[in-house]
């Protein structure tokens, strides 16, 4: 236990109070404990505290004391940008000086590095990306080190394979604290590390960690879950009752499409609301959360990517359409409640449709070791020339998202390294830990489990998720709808049903056109390059939904569910066909219909595209030709090589090739589902070609 009356903390207090605003202000329990380990002992801390208890201004007192002492500044590792841009408000108001090096700084970083030089900068916060930035890596990372005062790792649970937010980046924050020589203290914190994290975290910490870990109890929180039958209950009750919550909240989705739809909803019943997901440029999230901040919205409608850090301390109110796949994220996200207030609620109100979600992103982080090998092999030996990252997505079966987080894996594993120029090959051999990947997928599954065991409300919500936590000192918490009883309102009217069933029975999401041949297409044996000839190419399309939609993505989803009998497009569903083509704003309306070739549904598309026909008094022109007597290759993979799957696949037979000849406008091309667009792209082509003016695209659903 630290010394309670010594310089250290009068310094401590004072900047403390600068920092709040409050000239009362003093610590919390364990607060000047960690800033005497830093500072006075020079000591690796570990803080796990719960969220609004104060671990920034842990860090940020002990700067300022370190740097009046003459250390070198702090070196902040922060994952999002959201916080970085509140830490940096924050730590001005503490007096010390702040700055940040990231993609929505990236003008300022000359101007930063020359602060730097002069030693005008307190605290440098990066991103754990920014680390193996080459330029950021090589040319000053290493001075900076050198003369740090402080290291500090923020979220630090997203170092664990464990932790419900692990990422690749941060692995090699261990490698980094390896090298650091052992009189510069470090401080980790993190709100959501139950105990096998927490011993994860210190091991990569090093020996003698002091570890302090507080009660995760929030007292402010007032925790229920509603469950209702379908997603147009959930919109309906969301439309009817948001109102009802006092100020301004944050209301969660588990997908873009949903956030997006759900937004979409709310605003048409009049509510001031704003979609914030993965999709949103940076200048406009800092617009948005500066407006949640200053209550200029009742809600952001938000995915993940609203999360750590995000400070607001009035924060009304946390709502969860769907929930996260583990208590330990569900905690993290319904912390940025109730800060700084008496009083907030959260409610979830999950979905049917959560279980397929989090099966899909439990794996997707985790490396398929027949591609990272052809990773390895494509970029050769170690003296071989670097790579780009498009260079090398076009010899390798990736897309692109997936192509960076397997090199990120492969880089901490350091199988690949990063230099100026794209990527080489160290030579080090990589072998896929299968164990250790069958652990974390064991793990997930047991955190999928018990978030379904804290839907069902068998013991008190708080006590719930404090004890996935490992925190000792879980009890009852005497105000969630477990131990006192509902106490949201639970029904829903006629009205709002019906506002939230017309939203969900919209149909109709557009399908921009390719307009460029991928890069690498002719490494693929796909003589192609540059923009696609406007003369071979399709227009805009249309689809009925996406199948993460909220609305009619229910039932797509089980028309292509794995397994699922090819059949004849059910009513219903032609219904929501009809409805996209009426309100389709083409240019010219179509003078016939063209259906796609299919192995695996083609009665779905042939009776999609004869009904189409049918009602829409149009020809039926006919049905594409397999070239070969083939399909196409199933979904995945980059471009390049989705491209080459397709490409030469199909083609316009005589009767077709006559009737499109003759055809006096726009032809509808119909197929199930579309993902890439490479289909649509080259079977448009070959219909452009043998003549067709004009071609629309049409499926029943896009992946995304």
């Amino acid at each position: 236990m630290a010394n309670l009356d010594t310089p250290t903390r009068t310094q401590a207090l004072a900047v403390l109070r600068q920092l709040t605003g409050a000239a009362d202000a003093d610590f919390h329990p364990g607060q000047f404990e960690a800033i005497s380990a830093l500072v006075d002992e020079g000591r690796r801390a570990l803080v796990v505290q719960r969220t609004g208890w104060g671990k920034s201004a842990v860090y940020f007192v002990a700067t300022a004391l370190l740097r009046a002492r003459g250390a070198g500044p702090t070196l902040l590792v922060s994952p999002l940008l959201a916080l970085m841009r509140d830490q940096v408000a924050a730590a001005e108001r503490a007096g010390v000086r702040a700055a940040a090096i990231n993609s929505a700084t990236a003008e300022e970083w000359e101007e930063i590095e020359g602060r730097l030089a002069r030693d005008e900068v307190d605290v440098l916060l990066v991103s754990p990306e920014r680390l193996n930035s080459p330029r950021f890596r090589d040319t000053q990372l290493p001075s900076i080190l050198a003369r740090m005062g402080l290291m500090v790792i923020d979220e630090a649970h997203c170092i664990s394979d464990w932790g419900h937010d692990f990422r690749p980046d941060y692995r090699r924050i261990a490698a980094l604290l390896a090298g650091l020589e052992r009189h510069v203290p470090v401080l980790a914190t993190t709100a959501t590390a139950n105990a096998r994290v927490v011993d994860d975290v210190a091991e990569q910490l090093g020996d003698d960690v002091l570890t302090l870990r507080g009660t995760l109890a929030r007292d402010s929180l007032r925790l229920g879950c509603l469950r209702l039958p379908s997603a147009d209950a959930r919109l309906a009750w969301l439309v009817q009752h948001l109102g009802g919550f006092s100020g301004s909240g944050i209301v969660y989705a588990l997908t873009v499409s949903a956030a997006e739809d759900t937004a979409l909803l709310l605003r048409d019943a009049g509510y001031d609301v704003a979609a914030y997901t993965g999709r949103t440029d940076p200048e406009e999230r800092a617009r948005l959360e500066t407006a949640l901040k200053n209550n200029e919205v009742k809600a952001l409608i938000a995915t993940s990517a609203l999360g750590m850090g995000f400070d607001k301390p009035d924060l009304g109110f946390v709502l969860h359409l769907g929930a996260p796949s583990s208590p330990v994220a569900y905690y993290q996200q319904v912390g940025r409640a109730g800060r700084g207030t008496a009083h907030a609620d959260v409610l979830l109100l999950p979905g049917a449709e959560d279980a397929a979600i989090w099966s899909y992103f439990a794996t997707a982080s985790m490396p398929d070791p027949e591609r990272a090998h052809a990773v390895i092999e494509a970029l050769g030996a170690p003296d071989s020339p670097p790579l780009s990252t498009p260079a090398l997505e076009a010899r390798v079966d990736l897309r692109r998202t997936q192509l960076d987080l397997l090199l990120k894996v492969l880089d901490v594993d350091g199988a690949v390294n990063r230099v100026s120029g794209g990527w080489t090959a160290t030579g080090a051999p990589w072998e896929y830990d299968a164990e250790r990947y069958r652990r974390i997928a064991a793990a997930r599954e047991a955190e999928q489990s018990a978030m379904l065991r804290y839907e069902r409300g068998e013991a008190c919500r708080m006590a719930e998720l404090q004890r996935e936590l490992d925190d000792p000192t879980a009890a009852d918490c005497g105000r969630c709808d477990v131990c006192a009883g509902p106490w949201y309102p639970t029904e829903v009217t006629g009205e709002a049903a019906a506002r939230a069933t017309s939203r969900l029975q919209q149909a109709g999401v557009p399908i921009e056109p390719r307009g460029q041949w991928p890069t690498g297409a002719d490494r693929r044996g796909v003589n192609v390059r540059g923009r696609i000839a406007q003369d071979e190419r399709a227009e805009a399309g249309r689809v009925v939904a996406r199948l993460t939609d909220l609305g009619w993505g229910g039932t797509l989803r089980e028309i292509f569910a794995s397994g699922a009998p090819d059949r004849v497009i059910p009513e219903p569903l032609l219904g929501a066909v009809l409805t996209t083509l009426r309100d389709w704003p083409w240019e010219a309306r179509p003078v016939g219909v063209v259906a796609m070739p299919s192995l695996s549904r083609p009665t779905l598309i042939s009776s999609t595209a004869a009904a189409i026909a049918e009602r829409g008094k149009l020809p039926f022109l006919g049905t594409l030709d397999f070239a070969d007597g083939r399909p196409a290759t199933g979904p995945g993979g980059n471009s390049a090589f989705r491209l080459a799957s397709v490409w030469g696949r199909w083609e316009v037979g005589p009767e077709l090739a006559a009737l499109v000849a003759r055809a006096p406008g726009p032809l509808l091309l119909i197929d199930d589902l579309v993902d890439s667009r490479w289909s649509f792209t080259v079977a448009a082509r070959e219909l452009r070609l043998a003549g067709a003016q004009q071609v629309l695209p049409f499926a029943l659903a896009s992946v995304g």
